[in-house]
């Protein structure tokens, strides 16, 4: 299984959920989890993304108490720095210990209209302060119909690939928009396609070595009962979890997919 070639990385994107303090407790009660069903935390990457105002605790916990959870950030601005009220700098985040960035999300892209050319300078600005940009694509219902299954996220990935180095460490996410929050997920066969595709496109753009060492993750109505079928297939190395990753047993679950379903 191509997956195990890459070490599997479950993502739990927060959204506009948790308060400080709140998260600072949800992060302790999934490590207590994760320990008390003797997870194997070397098998598996956990991320979480908090709120802009949660990060600075979440970071301390993570150090304090050797928490091996990544910390990454929700969204960045293209600037570094300068007269942009409310934009969070690729600096700021960097000097925090964050990881990681979700660039180009299905809601950033539809409620905040970035386009294509926004999340390209995303990326660069997130890897310009040695960050690895979570680069979401995904088509509509109505790109689906128009377009069929691929031909939306492969072209918005080549778009954000521009200008990207061949050695540089980037995550891609195949989000179907018509399956986030809608309790229907794609089947693992429709995620397999889609991201064996998007997979192509890191080949033709920064070479097979990049594809081969890219994970490439699935998000979309997530859940523990149907995470196994997606990490049995071979393009798919992980998942960016939504609603799920608010519950801890639930998500706790997700990142034992290797137990409960000897993967």
């Amino acid at each position: 299984m191509g997956v195990k070639d890459r070490t599997p990385l479950i993502a739990g994107n927060w959204k506009m959920n948790l308060d400080h303090l709140q998260a600072v407790a949800f992060v302790q009660k999934l490590h207590w989890a994760l320990k008390d069903a003797k997870h194997d935390f070397e098998s598996v990457d956990v991320t979480v993304f908090p709120p802009f105002t949660d990060l600075r605790s979440v970071q301390t916990l993570l150090d304090a108490d050797k928490i091996p959870f990544g910390l990454g950030a929700q969204d960045l601005s293209v600037h570094d720095s300068g007269a942009y009220t409310g934009e969070i700098s690729g600096a700021f985040l960097k000097r925090l210990d964050v990881a990681s960035v979700i660039i180009g999300h299905s809601e950033r892209r539809e409620y905040h209209a970035e386009g294509d050319d926004v999340v390209s300078a995303k990326v660069q600005a997130a890897l310009r302060h040695g960050l690895v940009p979570v680069i979401c694509v995904g088509e509509t219902s109505e790109d689906l119909e128009k377009y069929g299954a691929s031909a939306v996220p492969v072209g918005q990935l080549e778009k954000a690939l521009e200008g990207v180095a061949a050695d540089a460490e980037i995550v891609v996410a195949y989000e179907p928009v018509w399956a986030i929050g809608s309790g229907q997920a794609a089947t693992p066969q429709q995620a397999q396609e889609v991201c064996q595709k998007l997979r192509d496109v890191i080949a033709q753009r920064l070479g097979e070595d990049a594809a081969a060492k890219t994970r490439v993750l699935y998000g979309g109505s997530v859940k523990a009962s149907n995470i196994a079928g997606f990490l049995r297939e071979p393009d798919v190395d992980g998942a960016l979890v939504g609603g799920a990753s608010l519950k801890v047993d639930e998500f706790a679950s997700i990142i034992r997919f290797q137990k409960h379903v000897g993967v």
